[in-house]
């Protein structure tokens, strides 16, 4: 009896130095430690791509708006009789490497003072299917009048919850959205 307790006794600390010995083990220390890090590093670096491209988006927007507003600004949208879609064509030119152009929202609009103007993000309405109901005008104006242009588009937004509420819509996209205010020159009317 006195035997197999001493062999009992031999294998149990046999195997408390083997736990031990695998607690002080360090071979995948470096592998485990990546691990744990690994998930929010990439989760931040996507994040902040995600938010880089989305103002890059904003950017290119910015300076189409800009560009374009100088063909109502001056009247050759108004004397060249340029209907919405036809300036939709105008802005797309300036952002189609960026931007899906049939999805371009664009809104023009006379102000009878530059304190009355709507600058305002709209509140966007959608179908069943998830397109936009809302309807936009286009009154480029004549001369002296201010005008408001607004181009609006919807940037989609890929990382769900890790974009850290970089979506503005109900449907999870970036509304982005330009504005140009001015007062048109006094050009001459044509045919």
């Amino acid at each position: 009896m006195w035997a197999m307790l001493k062999s009992r006794l031999a294998c149990g600390r046999k195997r408390s130095a083997m736990a031990v010995g695998f607690a002080r083990r360090e071979d995948g220390a470096a592998a485990l430690e990546f691990a744990i890090v690994a998930a929010p590093f990439f989760a931040i670096v996507l994040a902040t791509l995600q938010t880089a491209l989305a103002f890059f988006a904003g950017q290119v927007l910015e300076s189409a708006v800009a560009d374009s507003s100088r063909a109502i600004l001056t009247g050759s949208a108004q004397n060249s009789s340029l209907t919405q879609s036809g300036f939709a064509t105008t802005v797309c030119s300036k952002v189609q490497a960026l931007f899906n152009c049939g999805k371009l929202m664009i809104d023009v609009q006379t102000a009878s003072s530059f304190s009355t103007a709507n600058t305002a993000m709209p509140t966007l309405t959608f179908n069943g299917s998830g397109a936009v109901t809302n309807s936009w005008s286009f009154q480029p104006g004549n001369p002296g009048d201010i005008v408001v242009m607004r181009v609006m588009y919807q940037w989609p937004v890929f990382l769900g919850p890790l974009g850290l509420g970089l979506s503005n819509e109900s449907n999870g996209n970036l509304l982005l959205m330009a504005t140009a205010t001015f007062k048109n020159e006094p050009y001459l009317a044509g045919p």
